[in-house]
């Protein structure tokens, strides 16, 4: 077996016992080291002057990839996928943001899209065709439910709704709110459906007539400037109705950048395929995505069913992945169940842990040692066999099942920690840390305080406190509730999470 006892450590970029910077003063503002400027209070937005929208970060990577595979599908188990490149995907996207302004839309900063979408191809056509035109998406989920998205609709005076199929359709019929005028469906509906829709007085029409409406029309690309709004992104909280947190675009570039920037010679490229199947109504998942659409990176979407993942990830063989604490503590439950009934097999595996745990503390991390072959090799094969980079987010994971995931899988994962509000990241650990239980320094978007919590005993001299941020991801706002806005972003442009413990590394 070539290569099995040859191995590279992970180049850390960093000095891992003191992983940030902290500014002079009193406050304790942690900064990234990844970004000598923030020592002036400055930080990245974008990575280059002529890619500062998501508009431009993916014509970007339509070059990067020289018209690559961009979108991949499949139908059905034993099918392969099927991939659309970088210049169809732009063209059709075109041709549907034409067809939505065919229908009525205005071309601006000012006019709202609905997304009511499972994970697909036209989530992102529509995305993307939405940011030709200046338009501003507003994605909708179920956990959600019916009375959320007819608020969400209302308030942000939603006329047009792309919405996946009929039943996500009748959803939305039954609590229709007076603004919504038209649906753009995806899949085929029922006719009992369309009745039900001219009933309440709203159109109906199909996602590839609209697409071909646009191609029929001649409208000029609208791009947005950096500080328009490219999403409002609702977050359903414990109690009253949803808040929609207003997200630019130098918001979302800035978190992305920061992410690529930090991962350094790891950081995602064009000959890296991604498997989506975390909800794209999320941030921690769009982010994702487009950082693989700006590095010119192919994205493959799950069938649909998460029963079905293994089978998806075996066909696509992706190199990147962003993922859940709740996906790796299925993975480890599942293995320590096929362990319990067997001493010999328990011990050697055991066996392998430790060798590959003695790795990771070297810095080294690879797929290739003869414990890979002997013990691992089949848990590689059900994530593709080819994971290179993996990175985890949106709760806390237990130490043991990272340091068991990196053993078992071979590949470099970070964790993350961050908030709708910061457009997903804030900090992030580093390449080649094997200290698990942490989440790493601030990424170099923003900077990082902690506030004393008296009544908890929490102090910031002790790195405890509740986390604030500032920085060019932090959002502009609650939609339509400056007073919300104004409990959670103080006068000097720190936002205040509402998060309390301790959260940073050294």
């Amino acid at each position: 077996m070539p290569g099995c006892f040859f191995h590279e450590p992970v180049r850390i970029p960093i000095d891992l016992n003191e992983q940030s910077d902290t500014l002079k003063g009193a406050e304790y503002i942690h900064i990234s080291k990844f970004f000598t400027e923030s020592k002036q209070g400055h930080f990245i937005s974008c990575i280059r002057d002529d890619t500062k929208t998501l508009y431009d970060s993916f014509r970007k990577g339509a070059k990067e990839s020289n018209n690559g595979p961009c979108l991949g599908w499949r139908i059905g188990t034993g099918k392969l996928y099927q991939w659309l490149n970088y210049n169809e995907t732009l063209l059709r996207a075109r041709n549907f943001g034409a067809g939505l302004i065919s229908v009525g839309l205005q071309p601006c900063a000012q006019t709202i899209v609905g997304l009511y979408s499972q994970n697909c191809l036209e989530w992102i056509l529509t995305e993307q065709a939405c940011y030709t035109y200046s338009l501003v998406v507003v994605p909708l989920y179920d956990t959600l439910g019916q009375d959320s998205c007819s608020y969400i609709i209302n308030q942000a005076d939603i006329a047009v709704v792309i919405c996946y199929d009929d039943k996500k359709c009748n959803l939305l019929l039954d609590k229709a709110p007076r603004c919504l005028r038209k649906l753009v469906v995806i899949k085929e509906i029922k006719q009992a459906t369309q009745q039900r829709a001219k009933n309440r007085g709203i159109e109906l029409l199909r996602f590839e007539d609209v697409e071909k409406l646009g191609s029929l029309s001649n409208y000029s690309d609208v791009p947005p400037k950096p500080m328009d709004l490219s999403t409002i992104c609702y977050t359903s909280g414990t109690t009253g109705s949803p808040k929609g947190v207003m997200l630019t675009h130098q918001n979302v570039m800035a978190g992305i950048c920061a992410v690529l920037h930090q991962l350094g010679d790891y950081k995602p490229t064009s000959k890296d395929v991604m498997i989506s199947f975390l909800p794209l109504a999320h941030m921690l998942e769009r982010c994702c995505e487009n950082a693989m659409f700006m590095v010119g990176g192919a994205v493959g979407f799950y069938s649909g069913d998460i029963k079905k993942l293994t089978d998806d990830m075996k066909v696509l063989k992706p190199t990147v992945m962003p993922a859940v604490p709740r996906l790796l503590n299925r993975l480890y439950n599942k293995v320590q169940l096929e362990l319990e009934n067997s001493f010999i097999r328990r011990t050697i595996f055991n066996i392998a842990i430790r060798a590959k745990e003695s790795d990771l503390k070297k810095g080294i991390i690879r797929k290739n040692s003869i414990w890979d072959v002997l013990i691992f090799r089949n848990i590689q094969e059900d994530m593709g066999g080819r994971l290179r980079l993996m990175l985890v987010g949106s709760a806390p994971l237990a130490g043991n099942i990272l340091t068991f995931s990196r053993c078992v899988l071979g590949c470099l994962i970070v964790e993350g920690y961050g908030q709708t509000e910061c457009c997903a990241p804030i900090t992030l650990t580093v390449q080649g840390d094997h200290i698990t239980e942490h989440v790493g320094p601030p990424v170099a978007c923003c900077c990082v305080k902690l506030v004393d919590v008296p009544e908890m005993e929490y102090f910031a001299v002790n790195n405890q406190g509740e986390v604030c941020v500032k920085g060019t991801n932090v959002f502009a706002g609650y939609f339509k509730d400056p007073d919300k806005t104004a409990e959670t972003i103080d006068q000097e442009g720190w936002h205040h999470t509402g998060d309390v413990g301790m959260w940073l590394s050294n």
